[in-house]
């Protein structure tokens, strides 16, 4: 699991920034892509691809249990 700072926009969850666990913050430049999906590490929610940094990362959010998680190693 990993922290995302997010912002509610009419019903809608948009990821902003991503915390890693060591602290480094990455502002989440733009959302390429949103729909419902499973991960590669297991379990599924809602995938959104993000650019962060020129490279294109899958940010899950599971609306059950209110968590977020990537598969990226970074």
């Amino acid at each position: 699991m990993i922290d995302v700072l997010a912002r509610f926009e009419s019903g809608r969850i948009r990821p902003m920034q991503v915390i890693w666990h060591d602290g480094r913050n990455y502002s989440i430049d733009k959302i390429l892509d949103v729909r419902r999906a499973a991960s590669k590490s297991g379990g599924s929610g809602i995938r959104y691809t993000c650019l962060i940094a020129q490279r294109q990362i899958p940010l899950y959010f599971d609306e059950w249990e209110n968590v977020w998680w990537c598969d990226s190693k970074e």
